[in-house]
């Protein structure tokens, strides 16, 4: 049965509640709130392995290079069929690699995004068919009136690949707000090559309400087709005053997506607030809770609404953490190469300033390792091509990880 909490007169009081307490702006991931010490709550977690799972250390040996570095302000790095590496900066533009990190193209010419703080030219998708099309997908933060939102575009790729052509914008996730954070953002293609899109709430206290609302397009992962329209079979498709291009919903700043090689189910990692980073489950048309459930606090201390971490109708996070990694891009490592890694979850960490490692077995977490803390980087995306691991970083760097 599908929960029904559009337009409903106490739900909305109820969220209203929740962030009434604050009203403050609530800062997120560019705060880079390093938390190396013990946990900011005591607040219980709902089933054993939920959180501070077992420390796992890879055995078979491997190699980190630096492979290019000055990138700029890079978000995500995507592989292309071919063997190279598309990289957003979040200015406006994309570049691609080689394989070795030699740059090859510089891409121009994308509509202006508003690049201020979390904002920018964001993720980016070759389509499942760009080897023929040459179309790629695109998301960013784009300017609307006096405010902005996540938007996602395509076009072709110029034959020599150095300028987008015959661009459009296929989706927004309105309404436009004045903020310059929490755009989520990361894009993703399934096996029927309908695209996943994921929104954040924006940060500010008008937008979080809007989390637990079907007919708001923030704090939600949508799913559509390739001309933006909602997927075939989508939860809220014939559901009225709900957007049908909804597939789950109660999301904070969702930056990380992937599907899971062994069950083909969608995953997902949010930046939650102090104490409160989720890794998610996705299901279709359920509620994953933010504002009303959440493990943490207020960055300032406070707490939220009325601090609790269960409810009936919400669903729980697979695994969080606190203290918090502030986690972004993510890629499941589905290659023979290193075989104890095939089928783990790999997270690029922003404030814990690492990758993330989790062994997940039967949809439970059951082992976590920290890669690269010696880089003293804030992660921005990981990504696999060929049996190796390509990580972006804040600074500007990308790292390429493989068998020694």
């Amino acid at each position: 049965m599908q929960i029904r909490y559009f337009l409903n007169i106490s739900l909305i009081i109820s969220v209203a509640a929740v962030v009434g307490c604050n009203t403050k702006k609530v800062k997120g991931d560019a705060a880079a709130h390093a938390e190396n010490t013990g946990a900011n709550t005591s607040y219980k977690p709902a089933f054993a392995g939920q959180t501070r799972i077992k420390s796992i250390t890879t055995s078979t040996r491997y190699k980190v290079e630096k492979i290019a570095e000055k990138l700029g302000r890079p978000w995500a790095i995507i592989p292309l069929p071919d063997g190279r590496l598309m990289i957003t900066e979040k200015s406006g533009f994309i570049t691609i690699h080689s394989a070795d990190g030699v740059l090859l193209k510089k891409i121009a010419g994308l509509p202006p995004v508003d690049d201020r703080s979390q904002g920018g030219l964001l993720d980016v998708a070759p389509d499942p068919d760009f080897t023929k099309n040459k179309t790629i997908y695109w998301s960013f933060s784009q300017k609307v009136g006096d405010g902005n939102l996540t938007a996602v575009a395509k076009g072709q790729l110029s034959a020599d690949e150095t300028s987008v052509q015959n661009t459009v914008v296929i989706f927004q996730a309105t309404p436009a707000l004045k903020s310059d954070a929490h755009f989520g953002s990361r894009l993703l293609f399934d096996k029927e090559g309908n695209l996943f899109v994921s929104a954040g709430e924006r940060s500010i206290l008008e937008g979080r309400a809007q989390a637990q609302l079907l007919n708001s397009g923030l704090g939600k992962v949508y799913k559509i087709t390739k001309e933006g329209k909602s997927a075939p079979g989508n939860p809220f498709l014939h559901q009225a005053n709900a957007r049908p291009e909804i597939y789950s919903y109660g999301h904070r700043n969702p930056q990380g997506l992937d599907i899971n090689p062994v069950t083909g189910d969608l995953w997902e990692a949010e930046l939650g607030p102090r104490g409160g980073d989720e890794l998610n489950l996705i299901k279709p048309g359920k509620n994953y809770g933010w504002p009303v459930i959440t493990y943490g606090i207020e960055y300032d201390g406070n707490k939220i609404g009325d601090a609790i971490q269960e409810k009936a109708g919400m669903e729980q996070p697979v695994y969080y953490w606190d203290p918090v990694v502030s986690p972004s891009g993510m890629v499941f490592y589905t290659s023979d190469s290193i075989p104890e890694w095939k089928n783990n979850l790999f997270i690029a960490c922003l404030s814990s300033m690492h990758i993330d490692r989790l062994v997940i077995e039967n949809d439970k977490v059951v082992g976590e390792e920290s890669l690269l803390l010696d880089k003293k980087e804030r992660f921005r995306d990981v990504a696999q091509m060929d049996g190796k691991l390509y990580a972006v970083t804040d600074g500007g760097l990308l790292f390429r990880i493989s068998k020694n």
